[in-house]
């Protein structure tokens, strides 16, 4: 059932061509008229405040280091010592920023007569992460460990076998920023991503601030990767750019998490989907019957220089392989689509992604330790992980009905009863797409949710390894509402601090209800200035007399 009803969420187009009755995606919408770009900039205002107000909130009410090097620092340790402002700042940014994305929404849908230009939804995008690019981390503790594992394999050990606290020592202080159940954990990251670390602590040494952002650094190259492949991958899957853009990079959960937060998803991300992009941007659009063209020497350099990029981020985060998969599928279509030519394709991926993942491991000198420890995040139990949730009502009833306290061996089977449904779903996507069934994209997205469905650990940002592919794919209304419902509700739940509230409930109440009034009063301003409902639909082709995109100033 719930199979089915993801086929039905995600409608992908047949091939490469596009649907009868459609235009050329980049050809169809039209500037937006003087009314629409005013709305505009009270939507960036909007947004560009709370991102302010974001920043300045995570000054007292962010994922800060034990040692907080903020609290000796004039003028910006204020928010320290003032926790309720601070939090109350934080959620009220948050919450404009939420609200401003929705609002962007409306002017980005598929099927408006009028749509935002490419030019403009970047410098939106732009405006509302420059804020955020300074602050301390938010929404998560995880830089800290990056950086303490990266400092251990600077000094030469082995981050595969070794927690950051046994091979720093308990006062060091890196480790000691690290959550105190990650300490002893050896890394869960790949070859690349530490490699690079011991680069950034070569740079950074103990000095956490300038840690920080040089990680932030990697985080914005993989945003800008994933903004530079977006629109292109849209394009080729025919959906509007910037549409794609919206849903997957100016999406606060984006924003948030891989910017703010510093996680290594954004570059992981940015390198599969730039990838996924440089394999096929050179594959001939073949509609059915047409006959296949000769191969091009291009062709060939362009999959092995895409299959390298979407490697490289398995070695950050290893489920970035998948894609292989799924540019064999379009690879296999590109040759006749038998099966010989599928088998011969799925070879091609295996070998390129083996060598240059061998390649990567002996450079970075930290052998294959790595794949013993891809389950390390695992020790948790996390309630958003659908299976693990489960799992525990199951543990409940029986410690309910007296049954015993069997919770290690009930999380251990429905977890591994969810990784071979992953592994089944794969199975059976690949299969379909390339048959034709949905698009190779929709396809790599579809299993991507299927990780989050049955994966054993989720956390608020793991959703965006689904939602980011998807957003190129040919979508259905209903699907793209749910993506902006859960991604609106996801993150609006998620702490700015990183981490429980414990010892600081109290501060919640009267921080939510100062955000809410604040908010509440920047709405009455903003009244009657901002975009209407329109109807939401598929993209339809522009009647003639229609005003081009490309004439006019963009705003």
């Amino acid at each position: 059932m719930l199979a089915a009803k993801l086929r039905e969420l995600v409608t992908g187009t047949v091939g490469e061509t596009a649907p009868p009755g459609l235009v050329p995606v980049e050809d169809a919408p039209l500037r937006l008229d003087r009314t629409e770009r005013r709305q505009l900039q009270v939507i960036r205002r909007f947004g560009t405040i709370g991102s302010l107000l974001l920043a300045c909130g995570g000054l007292g009410a962010g994922a800060s280091p034990t040692i907080n090097p903020l609290l000796d620092t004039p003028i910006l340790g204020v928010f320290a010592r003032i926790p309720t402002v601070a939090m109350a700042s934080a959620f009220s940014g948050m919450l404009m920023m939420v609200l401003a994305w929705l609002w962007l929404g409306r002017l980005v849908w598929p099927g408006r007569p009028r749509m935002l230009s490419r030019a403009q939804m970047d410098r939106t995008l732009v405006m509302w992460t420059i804020p955020l690019i300074l602050v301390p981390p938010m929404f998560s503790q995880d830089v800290y460990s990056y950086l303490a594992q990266s400092a251990v394999v600077q000094r030469g050990m082995d981050p595969y076998t070794i927690g950051a606290a046994q091979a720093l020592g308990p006062d060091n202080i890196l480790a000691r920023s690290v959550p105190t159940l990650w300490r002893e954990t050896p890394s869960p990251y790949g070859p690349l991503f530490l490699t690079v670390g011991r680069a950034i602590t070569g740079i950074a040494g103990d000095n956490v601030v300038v840690g920080i952002l040089l990680e932030r650094v990697l985080a914005l190259i993989g945003l800008g990767l994933i903004v530079w492949a977006l629109p292109r991958l849209a394009r080729r899957f025919h959906v509007p750019p910037v549409a794609a853009i919206w849903i997957g990079a100016a999406n606060p959960l984006v924003i948030f998490h891989l910017v703010v937060g510093v996680h290594n998803e954004a570059l992981a991300i940015g390198l599969m989907l730039a990838g996924f992009q440089v394999a096929i941007s050179r594959l001939p659009r073949i509609g059915p019957g047409d006959p296949i063209p000769p191969w091009s020497r291009e062709e060939f350099w362009r999959i092995l220089a895409g299959a390298t990029l979407i490697t490289m981020g398995g070695g950050v985060k290893v489920l970035a392989l998948v894609a292989l998969g799924f540019v064999g599928v379009m690879i296999a279509r590109r040759w006749g689509g038998g099966l010989p030519q599928l088998l011969k394709a799925a070879g091609a991926m295996l070998v390129v992604g083996v060598v240059v993942m061998t390649l990567i491991t002996v450079a970075s000198g930290l052998g294959w330790g790595w794949l013993k420890t891809l389950n390390g995040g695992t020790i948790i139990y996390t309630w958003l992980s659908p299976v693990t949730l489960v799992a525990l009502g199951g543990v409940g009833l029986g410690i309910l009905f007296q049954l015993g306290n069997h919770i290690d061996a009930t999380v251990g089977t429905a977890r591994a009863i969810g990784w071979i449904g992953f592994a089944c779903s794969g199975v059976i996507l690949l299969w379909r797409s390339y048959r034709g069934h949905f698009s190779a994209m929709a396809g790599l997205g579809l299993f991507l949710v299927w990780f989050v469905v049955l994966g054993p650990v989720v956390q608020p940002w793991y959703p965006l390894w689904a939602i980011i592919p998807l957003a190129t794919a040919k979508a259905s209304k209903r699907f793209r509402t749910w993506v902006t419902v859960f991604s609106a509700l996801i993150a609006l739940v998620t702490p700015p601090t990183g981490s429980t509230f414990d010892g600081r409930a109290f501060l919640i109440p009267t921080a939510a209800v100062a955000a809410l009034i604040l908010v509440g009063l920047l709405l009455l301003v903003v009244r009657g200035k901002l975009p209407e409902r329109e109807p939401r639909g598929e993209l339809t082709v522009t009647p003639a007399t229609s005003e081009p995109l490309s004439s006019g100033p963009l705003g």
